[in-house]
């Protein structure tokens, strides 16, 4: 069963400037040599773009777990280099973005955390409940290599906030095999085939012109775990469409975590098109769609 939410989406095109060209066998090399490492060679970065109490004490855990596994850099450090990148909107970020910071830093991957303690209320009793919500970003592509939510509850605040805090050591093992897995497909990742964007406005490429138009619109679903925490958030997917229509290619480049990144490609993969045109030809085409996801309430019944 779906959950209860607002989804509004639309489509348009992006463009990107021309790239130059490198040696592939160079570029192998260094990104074979690099994946090669020890996980203790890689250096990882911990934000918190949220400053409490509660994401201090569960960050000194997480970053003690990870030092056994990884180098991580400076809090100091990597703050200053943050706030130097002005990001609006940390766990719902763009790739370009996530790339800028992961430069700024200097770090192989980073890390965002994001606690919460709530009061909640079951059928026969009101708890607390503490919650972590983890991001593991690659500063290479900018895309989410990971995102897991860590949650317990107890009846007193402070013990719940304790058992969360306890829980990251346990966080270790999954973020290592992510990374690794995450690495290996990075370097066996194949460059994107150049393929035609939108044209600009009233330009002569424009003209006889037409769009590509989906048959039908499927709606992503806004999971479950992302009405819990109401989240309202914007959920960007690059695909690339032949010249039948068919999609050759999807890619997010703004994440949001929840599951609402993989009901996006899930939702986006299922769809039809009738491919873009010039003078009555089709050609493939680069398109940019944004999904926009916000929990609604459910009316109550008099």
């Amino acid at each position: 069963m779906r959950s209860p939410g607002c989804i509004t989406n639309n489509y348009f095109f992006r463009r990107r400037g021309g790239c130059r060209q490198i040696s592939l066998f160079a570029a192998g090399f260094f990104l074979s040599l690099f994946f090669s490492l020890p996980a203790g060679a890689q250096r990882l970065s911990i934000l918190t773009p949220e400053k409490t109490s509660q994401n201090t004490r569960f960050v000194s855990k997480l970053r003690e777990a990870l030092e056994t596994k990884f180098t991580v850099i400076d809090d100091g450090l990597s703050e200053a280099a943050y706030s130097a990148v002005r990001v609006e909107g940390p766990f719902n970020m763009t790739t370009g973005t996530a790339r800028n910071i992961g430069a700024a830093i200097g770090c192989d991957y980073f890390v965002m955390v994001n606690t919460a303690t709530q009061r909640r209320t079951s059928l026969k009793q009101s708890y607390y409940e503490s919650s972590a919500a983890l991001y593991v970003v690659s500063s290479r592509t900018g895309r989410l290599v990971y995102w897991g939510l860590q949650k317990f509850d107890s009846e007193k605040q402070a013990e719940a906030e304790q058992l969360l805090a306890n829980s990251a050591e346990g966080l270790i093992p999954d973020i290592s095999t992510r990374l690794r897995e995450a690495g290996a497909g990075e370097m066996a990742e194949k460059p994107s085939r150049r393929i035609e964007e939108m044209p600009p406005e009233n330009s002569p490429e424009a003209k006889s012109f037409r769009s590509p138009v989906p048959y039908k619109r499927i709606k992503p679903e806004y999971t479950g775990v992302a009405y819990l925490y109401s989240i309202a958030a914007t959920v960007d997917i690059l695909l690339d469409l032949d010249e039948k229509g068919n999609i050759l290619r999807t890619e997010i480049v703004r994440w949001a975590g929840y599951g609402l990144d993989e009901t996006v490609t899930e939702a986006v993969r299922k769809m039809n098109w009738r491919p873009a045109e010039r003078a009555g030809k089709p050609l493939p085409l680069r398109v940019l769609l944004r999904y926009n996801f916000k929990k609604v309430e459910k009316e109550s019944e008099n």
